[in-house]
């Protein structure tokens, strides 16, 4: 059973509150925001992404009538123009990487007149792919929350300023062919994600500037793809049509890609990047790009012009939260548009929640996933623990892959955390000597006092399977000396998180 909130029931208020009461029981009601609505709630989740569908499955268990209202399809963004298509077009490429080891592992590969031949990707089928996937995945979604008796409408929706007598808020729907509607609810979640951020010098038009929810738009590969941001979609993408065979320059406002990551995490995949031939322009930053015939232009701060077929324009998404009456209905949103959210997902309003990138929180589907049901759990009255972001893992898909959890290195360097380093070479292992592995490592920290293990760092192929037992270990407060006690598979790359940890045994 999930461990009750320690969070108080009933979040301060702000000091000036413009949120609309029609009488004196709402009021009263109003003051205990988060009191249990139980079965039968109306509850109306407006956003089918991770954070909404997850959260819809959660109400309807908890015998409440949910209605999901989505614009683009179940499961937004993340499945239809982000993750499950990105994700899968890296799939693509990685299986292009791993045939950097294959000549030392005696693989040849030979082309129809029996001569050695080089594979490559067919775009026109890995775009197909791409997208067939994404939309399966949707429909599964769709044919799952169908299934238990959720409701769903296409649309977008709109909160209503006032609150009934009853202490309920109409939710104004309006769809894709101009149609209105209003639906009642109890309990409302915000879950409307991001969208790509647009620089106003860096027009997209969908054919030669693209932003990351544009790149499916292509069925060939760019001839020169260039790539203005280096932070997780910059670094990933490039990555990615470098391995498929394009030119590709990174433009980098930072002294390396990734800057936000573990510093010899960064540092290796950009080595790895520039031996697979990738030009990557540091401190370098883009003033403007534009079309230039065929191709592009990007026009950078020192008056260098860098030139290429494509350009790829990854500098951060925005909330997807303007026009939607949050403001008017209490919900205090941050300068940048961000919903503001407590560890319990509540926002300012009365019995309205928010959950996903429109929170601020972490960009991760799995964290939206995780506010949407803590929302759910809360607002229902059921036990619920508050979110603990130092127990979320992540990962960057690039080849080979960084996956981290907990306390980072630079936290431990800078002495907030009084850690345990320990650094081992993939290539010492001997899983990766057969499998011809020579790039990556595991680090494991721990504390000094207790030898509990407090964060890690993994780099190598699969990184995003391999931190697994990691997080265990942060999340369960397991310390060093029971992870090493673990048996593991010989060989194996999980072994190397064992020796790490035997080698922190008393550090």
């Amino acid at each position: 059973m999930r461990p009750v909130s320690s969070e108080p029931t009933t979040p301060p208020p702000p000091a000036t509150d413009p949120r609309p009461v029609a009488s004196d029981e709402v009021r009263a009601e109003h003051s205990a925001h988060a009191s249990p609505v139980r079965v039968g709630s109306r509850v109306v989740i407006i956003g089918g992404g991770p954070g909404g569908y997850e959260a819809a499955l959660v109400a309807r268990q908890l015998g409440a009538e949910v209605h999901v209202v989505e614009r683009q399809g179940m499961g937004g963004s993340a499945v239809l123009t982000d993750v499950v298509p990105s994700k899968t077009l890296i799939a693509t490429a990685e299986w292009l990487t791993v045939t950097e080891q294959a000549p030392e592992l005696g693989i040849e590969s030979a082309g129809a007149d029996g001569e050695a031949g080089a594979l490559h990707a067919d775009m026109a089928v890995v775009d197909k792919r791409v997208v067939e996937l994404a939309r399966s995945q949707s429909a599964d979604i769709r044919t799952r929350l169908e299934r238990e008796g959720i409701a769903i409408t296409a649309g977008t929706g709109r909160l209503d300023p006032e609150l009934s007598a009853a202490g309920t808020r109409l939710v104004h729907v309006t769809t894709a062919s101009g149609g209105e509607s209003a639906i009642e609810a109890d309990i409302i979640l915000i879950a409307t994600g991001a969208t790509p951020r647009i620089l106003p010098t860096a027009q997209p038009d969908g054919e030669r500037i693209l932003t990351w929810a544009q790149m499916y738009n292509l069925t060939d590969i760019p001839e020169h793809l260039v790539v203005v941001g280096s932070g997780v979609t910059g670094a990933e993408f490039a990555g990615a049509y470098n391995a498929l065979g394009a030119e590709v320059t990174l433009v980098s406002s930072r002294d390396r890609v990734l800057p936000g990551e573990d510093e010899d995490a960064a540092e290796l995949i950009e080595g790895v990047f520039r031996r697979r031939g990738m030009t990557v322009l540091s401190r370098s930053r883009a003033a403007a790009v534009r079309r230039a015939g065929d191709g592009v232009e990007v026009e950078l701060t020192d008056g260098r012009v860098v030139e290429g077929s494509h350009c790829l324009v990854a500098v951060g998404g925005v909330p997807s939260t303007a026009d939607m009456g949050l403001e008017e209905a209490g919900v205090s949103l941050t300068d940048a548009g961000h919903v503001v959210v407590d560890r319990v997902s509540r926002t300012s309003g009365y019995r309205i929640y928010a959950a996903g990138d429109c929170t601020g929180v972490l960009p991760l589907a799995s964290v939206a996933a995780m506010q949407g049901r803590i929302a759910m759990w809360h607002a229902l009255g059921d036990a619920v623990a508050p979110l603990d972001l130092s127990v979320v893992a992540a990962n960057i898909f690039t080849a080979p892959e960084i996956a981290t959890i907990g306390v980072s290195q630079r936290q431990i360097a800078a002495g907030e955390v009084d850690g345990a380093v320990t650094h081992l070479p993939i290539a010492r292992n001997a899983r990766a000597k057969m499998l011809g592995i020579t790039e990556g490592f595991v680090k494991l920290f721990s504390d000094r006092a207790t030898g509990v293990v407090i964060g890690g760092v993994i780099v190598a192929p699969r990184a995003s399977e391999l931190i697994y037992p990691i997080t265990i270990a942060v999340a369960q407060r397991l310390t060093v000396d029971q992870v090493a006690n673990v048996f593991t598979i010989y060989p194996s790359l999980t072994g190397s998180i064992s020796e790490a940890a035997r080698v922190l045994h008393h550090a």
